[in-house]
């Protein structure tokens, strides 16, 4: 074996091993729960969903019109969403205005959580499948949006809601979307 190549075999696996741990340590930077969404800016995409307590009745997208709201998607099975919970029930006392979206759960199950825990929402639609929440890009729960009140979409943030995130990101940006839509 020529020099160049004893070289090589010693070198380039620490170039590698080095590599790796770049592309790790930039990871650590970045914030999973800011995923950028396409729908930011865009209106609400189409929503016709029986509601959990009422499914003879629908929530449809002209809920979101003339208020500012948030849409909080969870499950009675996620762990996340219990997490956030305190955080949505803070939200709702300081008058925010919440609809949840039961995501690929069971009805009694979500109707039992929402008795154990307190209800956060002003409405709750039913996502069983998950198939409507496909086209507002949820994979997973929770995930929460920010509409105004034209039904635009202003926010999503993926993952559970603290309270810090809660008191610092949500809260201030839903009084800003309600000050600039009395304005108008």
């Amino acid at each position: 074996m020529t020099r160049g190549a004893r070289i090589a075999i010693r070198v380039v696996p620490v170039l590698l091993v080095i590599g790796f741990l770049g592309v790790l340590w930039a990871g650590l930077g970045h914030n999973p729960s800011l995923v950028p969404s396409p729908l930011i800016g865009k209106p609400a995409p189409a929503l016709t969903l029986p509601r959990l307590g009422h499914p003879a009745r629908r929530v449809t997208r002209s809920y979101f019109l003339g208020h500012v709201t948030l849409l909080n998607v969870w499950a009675s099975w996620c762990v996340s969403c219990v997490y956030e919970h305190p955080a949505l029930l803070w939200l709702k006392h300081k008058g925010v205005r919440i609809l949840g979206v039961d995501y690929k759960d069971r009805r009694a199950a979500a109707l039992a959580y929402l008795r154990k825990n307190g209800d956060p929402y002003r409405e709750v639609a039913f996502d069983r499948r998950g198939l409507t929440t496909i086209n507002w890009g949820v994979y997973g729960t929770p995930e929460t949006f920010v509409l105004g009140p034209h039904a635009i979409i202003r926010y999503k943030y993926v993952g559970p809601l603290s309270p810090r995130i809660a008191r610092r990101v949500i809260y201030p940006l839903v009084q800003r979307l309600d000050a600039e839509g009395r304005a108008s």
